[in-house]
C-alpha cells in the first residue's frame, strides 16, 4: 500500500522514533529544572530577605509570578515526560519534589543526563 511508512515497515525504526523523542523530552525537563531551581532561590535567598528584612517588595512581587509560571511549565513538562511510561514511582515522586526544595533542580541535571544516555545506548543497540 502506498501509504506504509518506514515506521510501520520497521518496528525498531518506531523504537529509535520514541527514543528520540524521550531524549528531546528529557532535555527538556532538564532546560526547565535548572529555569524553576534558578527563580526559586532568586525567590526565596534574595527577593524574600529584600522583602522582610529592608522593606523593598518589588523583588518578590517580580519573582514571584515569574517563579509561579516556571515551577507549572516544569511540573506540566515533568508530568508529560513520566506519561511516556517506564518510570518507577520513586523516580516521579523525586521530580516532583525537586521543586518544593531550594537548589533541588540543580540535583536532577546529572540523573536526567544519565537518563538519557541510557535510553542512548538502548537505541544503539
Amino acid at each position: 500500500m502506498a501509504t506504509d511508512t518506514k515506521a510501520e515497515k520497521n518496528p525498531h525504526h518506531q523504537h529509535g522514533l520514541i527514543a528520540d523523542l524521550e531524549r528531546t523530552q528529557l532535555k527538556r525537563l532538564e532546560a526547565l529544572s535548572i529555569i524553576e531551581a534558578t527563580t526559586l532561590v532568586l525567590l526565596v535567598f534574595i527577593a524574600v530577605p529584600l522583602r522582610h528584612l529592608w522593606g523593598w517588595p518589588y523583588g518578590s512581587k517580580l519573582m514571584g509570578p515569574i517563579h509561579g509560571i516556571a515551577f507549572l511549565a516544569y511540573i506540566w513538562t515533568a508530568i508529560q515526560t513520566v506519561a511516556g511510561g517506564g518510570w518507577h514511582q520513586r523516580e516521579v515522586v523525586r521530580l516532583l519534589l525537586v521543586a518544593f526544595v531550594p537548589f533541588g533542580g540543580y540535583a536532577n541535571i546529572r540523573w536526567l543526563r544519565e537518563r538519557a544516555r541510557t535510553i542512548a545506548e538502548i537505541k544503539q543497540a
